[in-house]
C-alpha cells in the first residue's frame, strides 16, 4: 500500500496500465511536457515519451475522434479532456463509440477513456457536474471516484474495459483527499458495482464523487440525533448497481439521493426511479433530492457556496423523511 492523493492514484492507474500493455497510450491538451490541467497526467511523459503521451491541438472533437479510430484499431487511449464543460464539443464522437459495438453486431470494440475535471469549489469557474449527460448514450459508462484508492482502481479498470468510459474527476477532490492505495498492478475496483461507505438502519444516502464526503459528513450530525444513515458510493453512474442500491433502501425505509448537478434530468433521477419502481412497497417517506439549482453556475465566490449542495442540504433532506412520515395520518 502506497498512501497518495486523489489525483496521484489516478496518475499511478494510467502509469501501471501503459507498463503492462503497451497499447495504452494518453493524448490530449497540454498532457506532455506540461504534465496536464492540475498535474493530471504528472510524470507520464518523463517516462514514456512523447510517441505514447501526446500533446494535441486545441480541438477536443478532433481528439476524441482519433481515439475513437484507434481504439476501433486495437490501441487503448486514454483522452484528458480538461474540463467537464468541454463534454458537447464530442458528444456525438461518444455517441458514434458507444454505438459502434452495436452498429457493428458485436465486432468492433471501442476501448477508450475520456477524463473530464469538474466541480465547483477550490478552482474558480463554471466547472458544471454534466456527467447526466453521458448517462444518457447507450454503451458509454460513467465513473465518478471519491477516494483515491477508487481513483486508481477505477481508472485501471476503465483501460482495461472494451467500451467507451467517461471518467469524471471532481477537482475539489484532486488535492485535498488522500488514502492508502494498492500496489498490486493486478488490483482493480471492477465498474458497476457501487460501496456502501457508512453502515446505517434509518436512512439511505445515494451519492457520488465529493457529494459522499458531503454525505458523510451529514451522516456523523445526524447520528448525534439519533439518526443512523447509511452511505452508498455508486463509483460507477451508469451502468447503475441497482442491486446494492436496492437492498440499502428495502433496510432503512428512506432514500435521500444526493448530487451536484442540476436536478432536472439529473442521474440522481435515475435513482430515484429505480426505488421508485423497485422499493416502493419499503419506503416509509417520500424520496428526498439533493441537487444544484436550475441556474448557471454562479462566478462570485460567495454565491456558488450557495449554490453547491453540500452537508447541510442533505442533513435537512433527511430529517424531512423523518418528519413526512410523522406528519402522515
Amino acid at each position: 500500500m502506497t498512501r497518495m492523493t486523489f489525483q496521484q492514484a489516478l496518475v499511478a492507474g494510467i502509469a501501471e496500465e501503459m507498463r503492462c500493455d503497451p497499447d495504452v497510450f494518453v493524448l490530449g491538451e497540454d498532457v506532455g511536457l506540461f504534465g496536464g490541467p492540475l498535474k493530471s497526467t504528472e510524470g507520464l511523459f518523463a517516462e514514456f515519451g512523447a510517441g505514447r503521451v501526446i500533446d494535441m491541438p486545441i480541438s477536443e472533437g478532433t481528439i476524441v475522434g482519433a481515439a475513437v479510430g484507434a481504439a476501433m484499431q486495437g490501441k487503448r487511449p486514454v483522452v484528458d479532456l480538461m474540463f467537464l464543460e468541454f463534454l458537447g464539443l464530442v458528444m456525438q464522437q461518444l455517441i458514434d463509440a458507444g454505438a459502434m459495438h452495436y452498429y457493428s453486431a458485436g465486432a468492433a470494440r471501442v476501448p477508450l477513456v475520456v477524463r473530464a475535471k469538474y466541480g465547483v469549489g477550490p478552482h474558480h469557474g463554471h466547472q458544471y457536474d454534466l456527467h447526466s449527460w453521458a448517462t444518457n448514450i447507450p454503451g458509454v459508462k460513467v465513473v465518478a471516484p471519491a477516494s483515491a484508492e477508487d481513483a486508481k482502481g477505477l481508472m485501471k479498470a476503465a483501460i482495461r474495459d472494451d467500451n467507451p468510459v467517461l471518467m469524471v474527476e471532481h477537482m475539489a477532490l484532486y488535492h485535498g483527499v488522500r488514502g492508502d492505495v494498492p500496489d498490486d498492478p493486478d488490483w482493480i475496483v471492477p465498474l458497476g458495482k457501487a460501496a456502501v461507505v457508512r453502515e446505517g438502519r434509518d436512512v439511505t444516502i445515494v451519492a457520488s464523487a465529493m457529494m459522499v464526503k458531503r454525505a458523510q459528513q451529514a451522516a456523523k450530525v445526524l447520528a448525534d440525533e439519533g439518526i443512523s444513515a447509511e452511505v452508498v458510493d455508486l463509483r460507477t453512474i451508469a451502468p447503475l448497481d441497482e442491486d446494492t442500491v436496492l437492498a440499502s433502501v428495502h433496510k432503512t425505509g428512506r432514500l435521500v439521493v444526493a448530487c451536484e448537478a442540476i436536478g432536472r434530468g439529473s442521474s440522481a433521477n435515475d435513482v430515484i426511479a429505480l426505488a421508485a419502481d423497485r422499493a416502493y412497497a419499503s419506503l416509509k417517506a417520500p424520496i428526498r433530492r439533493v441537487a444544484a439549482p436550475d441556474v448557471p453556475v454562479p462566478f462570485h465566490r460567495d454565491l456558488e457556496k450557495i449554490y453547491v449542495p453540500g452537508a447541510a442540504e442533505i442533513e435537512a433532506a433527511v430529517r424531512s423523511t423523518f418528519q413526512s412520515a410523522e406528519a402522515a395520518p
